[in-house]
C-alpha cells in the first residue's frame, strides 16, 4: 500500500526558528506616516481637489454590449453654458494596448480613446465636459444615440467559433504555450491520471476609490496628468502614443490613491483625459462612479482550465496537462500576460518532471480583463488545488501527505526555465501550518441535522519580480542625506494605501540608524523621479526596497569616507553619528562639513536589477459550516501561514494577509460578475455584488515563515498578492470535503451548493 494512503499520523515538527537579528525598525509594528491624516479626512485624494478652470468629463458610455453608432445628437447637450462635447469622430484614430508598460512588448492594440463600435456595455462613446461634473450628468442624459445592436459574444468557449469577429483584426483568440519534458511519456507509462475542470469567476476589484484622473496642458507643449495609478512609466507611454507625443513632453505625477488591487495598473481613462485636455487647452478632470467603476474598467479574467495529473503507483506527480481559456473581455488588454503568467506558476510549486500548458485569451462581449491582485495565480492555483484534493479523495491519498510527498524544495530549480525558487519554505508552512491548525481533528467531517462541517486547505506560490521572464526589472532610487541630518528617498514608487513609503523607510532607517520621522519617501513623477516599472510582479519590497537599501548603504558610506579624507583620520559610521577620531558628530554637523569644506553632497543614486526572483509561499487553512437546507457557508476560523523570508512592517504584513483573505472567501463563495445573454452585468452597485463584510469575516490566524531570502532587504520578500491565492481553493476543498461534494464552478453560491447535493 502506498505510504500516502489515509493512516494515522504525527505532523513532522520542523527545527525551531533561527533566533534573527536584533533590528531598530525591520520587523517591528511601526505605524503608517499617512494614518493618522487618513483616519481623520485630512488626506486629500484626486477627487478631493480643487481644480481652478478646469472642465468635469464624464464619459458617455454604450448600453449595449456589442452595437455601432448609427448617430448620435448632441444639441441638447451643448445648448447648457459651458458644455462640450467630445466624440469618437473627433478623436485620434491610434489603436493601443492599456495593458502595455514599456516600448517594444507588442502587445496587441485594439482599443481606443473613444469608439463608435462599442464591444461591451460600459464602452467609451463621447466625454461631456462641463464647468461642474452635474452639469456634465444632466448634459450627458440629454444626448441621443441611435444604436444598430449587434450579436454580443459572452461565453468566452463559444467565443473561438463566434460566426463573426468582434474586432476588425479578425482575431478570435490569443494562444500561448509553456512545455517541458516528456508528457506524452509520463500520461503513457502512468499508473493513475486523474482530470477535472474548474471554472474561476470574473472580479471587480472593488478598491475604495472609483477612478478618476485629472490633465492639463503646460508651457512648453507639455502634458501633465494627475493619476492614482500602479505603472507611472506605461502611463507615460500609452498617452505619448495617443497623443503623437515624446516622453519627454508627457509628465505622469502619481497622487494618493485609495486602493487598486490591480484595477489601476493599465491606462483605462488616462489617454482619454489626457486628449481631451490637449484638443480643448484645458485642464480636465474625469471622474466615476461605483457603477461606471464595475462596468467600464478591467476585472480579473474568468478562466476555465482543464487539468489532467499523471501520478506513478506511489502518488509521486509524473506530469500535467493544461488546457485553459481565459475570458480577455471586450479588449485585449493584460488577459494573455495573464494566461502566461497562470502558466509560470504551473512548475513552482510542486516537483513535477514533465508540463504541458496550453492556454488561450478570447475577446468577448464583457467588461475588459487585466491584473487583479496575483496576476493568474489566484486562478491557476484555484485549478490545481482544488484538483489535488479531489484527486487525493478518489485515490485513497491523505492530502497533507501527498503534498508533502511532492512539494519543491529550498533551492529547487524551475524546469521551465525560471529563475530558480530560492528559499522556498512551502514544506514547513504546510507542516507547521497543519499542526498549528489542528488538521488532524479539524478535516473529519462533523454532522448534525442539516450541518456538515469540515476543513480544507490549499497551497500556493507566486513571484518577486520579473527577473528571468522575458521582462525587464529595473528600478532607480536617490538617497540624499540632508544638512540637518534628514533624509530624502526619491523613488518612483506607488503607494496603494498598504504601507509601502513607510516601509521603505523603514529599511534606509535601518541602514542609517536615522527616526523614521525624519525620513520622507516620494511618489513617482516622471520628470523629477527615476524609472521604475512600476508597482506589479510583487516586486516592491524585493526589488525596490533591496534598492533602497542598498543605497542606504552606499549613501551611509560616501558621508564615512569623505569626512576620513576631510579629516585625515579613521572614520566609522555608528547609531546615525559619525566617529572621527575622537570626536562624535552629529549626522547633521558631518554633512554640512563634508559640503562646504570638501565639496561633497551627500546625494547617491543607484540603478538596480535583481539577478533572482525567488518564490514566496503560503498555505491557508479553513474550517467551515455548511447549511444543507440553504446552502449558505459560515467560515469559521481561519489559519494563514506565509513564507515571507523577514517581515519588514508586523502590521502591514499582517493587514495584507487580512484583506487577502477577504477577497479571497469572496472569490471562493460570493463574488461573481456575471453577464446575462445580451451582456448585460450582473451588477452595477455594491447592492447585487456580493462582498464579504466585517461581520461574516472570520477569526484570523497568521504565522510567519521568517528564513530569510537572499536578495531581499533584510531577507524581505513578497506578500501582497500571494495573501489572497490560496483562501478560495482551501475554502472549496473545505466544503467539499464537509459535503462528499466534487463542485468545481466558483464561487460555491447556496444555490450551486443546493444543486450539488441534490445530485449526490
Amino acid at each position: 500500500m502506498s505510504p500516502l494512503k489515509e493512516k494515522e499520523r504525527t505532523i513532522r515538527r520542523p527545527e525551531e526558528l533561527a533566533p534573527g537579528r536584533d533590528f531598530r525598525y525591520i520587523g517591528q509594528r511601526i505605524p503608517r506616516a499617512d494614518g493618522p491624516d487618513k483616519v481623520t479626512g485630512r488626506y486629500d485624494y484626486l477627487a478631493d481637489g480643487r481644480y481652478d478652470k478646469a472642465l468635469v468629463g464624464v464619459v458617455l458610455f454604450s448600453p449595449h454590449a456589442h452595437a455601432k453608432v448609427r448617430s448620435i445628437d448632441c444639441s441638447r447637450a451643448l445648448a447648457m453654458p459651458g458644455v462640450r462635447v467630445l466624440t469618437w469622430e473627433d478623436a485620434p484614430d491610434v489603436l493601443y494596448n492599456s495593458g502595455e508598460w514599456f516600448p517594444g512588448q507588442n502587445d496587441h492594440p485594439d482599443e481606443r480613446v473613444l469608439t463608435g463600435h462599442a464591444r461591451h456595455v460600459g464602452d467609451r462613446i463621447a466625454l461631456v465636459l462641463a464647468p461642474d461634473e452635474r452639469t456634465a450628468r444632466i448634459a450627458r442624459g440629454r444626448i441621443v444615440v441611435d444604436y444598430e445592436v449587434l450579436l454580443p459574444v459572452v461565453d468566452p468557449e463559444g467565443a473561438r467559433e463566434a460566426p463573426e469577429a468582434l474586432h476588425e483584426d479578425g482575431i478570435r483568440e490569443f494562444p500561448g504555450t509553456i512545455a517541458f519534458g516528456d508528457v506524452e511519456g509520463a500520461f503513457a507509462s502512468a499508473a493513475h491520471v486523474e482530470e477535472d475542470v474548474i471554472v474561476t469567476p470574473r472580479i471587480h476589484h472593488a478598491a475604495m476609490e472609483p477612478h478618476a484622473v485629472f490633465a492639463a496642458p503646460r508651457p512648453e507643449g507639455v502634458l501633465e496628468l494627475h493619476t492614482p495609478c500602479q505603472i507611472l512609466f506605461g502611463i507615460q507611454q500609452t498617452v505619448a502614443k495617443v497623443l503623437n507625443l515624446p516622453f519627454s513632453k508627457v509628465r505622469i505625477i502619481k497622487v494618493p490613491m485609495g486602493g487598486s488591487f490591480g484595477g489601476k495598473q493599465e491606462a483605462v481613462f488616462e489617454p482619454l483625459c489626457a486628449w481631451a485636455a490637449m484638443t480643448l487647452h484645458r485642464p480636465v478632470l474625469i471622474v466615476t462612479n461605483r457603477e461606471e467603476s464595475i462596468a467600464a474598467t478591467r476585472v480579473r479574467a474568468a478562466a476555465v482550465g482543464r487539468v489532467s495529473t499523471a501520478l506513478d503507483a506511489d502518488g509521486k506527480l509524473l506530469a500535467r496537462r493544461f488546457d485553459v481559456t481565459v475570458d480577455a473581455g471586450a479588449y485585449l488588454s493584460g488577459a494573455r500576460k495573464v494566461l502566461m503568467a497562470m502558466g509560470k506558476k504551473t512548475s513552482r510549486l510542486y516537483r513535477i518532471p514533465a508540463v504541458e500548458f496550453a492556454g488561450r485569451a478570447v475577446r468577448t462581449s464583457t467588461t475588459p480583463s487585466g491584473a487583479c491582485r496575483g496576476y493568474g495565480s489566484p486562478q491557476i492555483h484555484a485549478i490545481t488545488e482544488i484538483h489535488t484534493d479531489l484527486l487525493c479523495r478518489r485515490l485513497g491519498y491523505d492530502p497533507v501527505d501527498f503534498r508533502l510527498a511532492n512539494l519543491v524544495h529550498p533551492g529547487d530549480s524551475d524546469p521551465s526555465g525560471a529563475s530558480d525558487l530560492g528559499n522556498a519554505r512551502i514544506i514547513e508552512c504546510l507542516t507547521r501550518g497543519a499542526e498549528r491548525f489542528g488538521w488532524d481533528h479539524r478535516s473529519k467531517v462533523l454532522s448534525w441535522g442539516r450541518w456538515r462541517r469540515s476543513a480544507g486547505f490549499a497551497c500556493c506560490t507566486h513571484g518577486n519580480g520579473c527577473a528571468g521572464t522575458i521582462y525587464h526589472d529595473v528600478t532607480e532610487v536617490s538617497v540624499r542625506i540632508m544638512e540637518d541630518g534628514s533624509v530624502v528617498v526619491r523613488t518612483s514608487l506607488h503607494e496603494l494605501g498598504n504601507g509601502t513609503l513607510t516601509a521603505v523607510a523603514q529599511i534606509v532607517g535601518e541602514v542609517l540608524s536615522v527616526p523614521l520621522d525624519r525620513i520622507v519617501v516620494t511618489e513617482g513623477d516622471t520628470q523629477f523621479t527615476g524609472y521604475d516599472i512600476g508597482c506589479q510582479a510583487s516586486r516592491v519590497i524585493y526589488v525596490c526596497g533591496e534598492s533602497a537599501r542598498l543605497c542606504a548603504e552606499q549613501a551611509k558610506e560616501l558621508l564615512r569616507s569623505e569626512a576620513e579624507k576631510l579629516w585625515g583620520c579613521p572614520t566609522t559610521y555608528e547609531n546615525g553619528e559619525l566617529l572621527v577620531g575622537g570626536r562624535r558628530l552629529s549626522l547633521g554637523e558631518a554633512v554640512r562639513a563634508v559640503e562646504t569644506k570638501g565639496g561633497t553632497s551627500v546625494d547617491v543614486h543607484l540603478t538596480y536589477s535583481p539577478d533572482r526572483n525567488p518564490g514566496s509561499y503560503g498555505v491557508h487553512f479553513a474550517d467551515i459550516t455548511v447549511d444543507t437546507c440553504t446552502g449558505l457557508v459560515t467560515v469559521n476560523d481561519f489559519l494563514a501561514v506565509h513564507d515571507v523570508g523577514q517581515a519588514i512592517n508586523r502590521n502591514f504584513v499582517e493587514g495584507q494577509i487580512y484583506g487577502g483573505i477577504q477577497m479571497g472567501l469572496g472569490m471562493a463563495l460570493t463574488e461573481e460578475l456575471a453577464f446575462d445573454a445580451k451582456g448585460r452585468p450582473s451588477a452595477r452597485n455594491f447592492d447585487k455584488y456580493h462582498m464579504f463584510n466585517a461581520p461574516e469575516m472570520p477569526p484570523i490566524d497568521v504565522l510567519l515563515i521568517e528564513k530569510g531570502e537572499p536578495g531581499g532587504p533584510y531577507g524581505a520578500k513578497s506578500i501582497g498578492e500571494i495573501a489572497t491565492v490560496p483562501t478560495a481553493p482551501a475554502v472549496v476543498n473545505a466544503v467539499n470535503r464537509a459535503l462528499g461534494t466534487e463542485m468545481t464552478c466558483l464561487p460555491l453560491t447556496p444555490a450551486r451548493i443546493v444543486e450539488a447535493l441534490a445530485a449526490l
